[in-house]
């Protein structure tokens, strides 16, 4: 999964060398601290978080358990 979303964040942002992802569990889910460039946050959350929304839709979509569930935190 980390993979896949690095490929997404990557396509997405201007600085895609300065993308890095952290990959946790916590409780029952799997968190993904994505860092970008400043500049680029605007680029991911998107209008009203339309596109973080629509990653984490991407992401719920390619997992293969069930119960997984992903929690997607952009940090400037």
């Amino acid at each position: 999964m980390k993979e896949l979303l690095e490929n997404i964040i990557k396509g997405i942002v201007k600085n895609p060398d300065l993308v890095k992802i952290v990959e946790y569990t916590n409780d029952d889910e799997i968190v993904f601290e994505i860092h970008v460039d400043p500049h680029d946050v605007g680029q991911i959350i998107g209008k009203d978080g339309r596109t973080i929304k629509s990653i984490n839709t991407l992401l719920t979509a390619a997992k293969k358990d069930e119960n997984t569930k992903f929690l997607l935190k952009v940090i400037r």
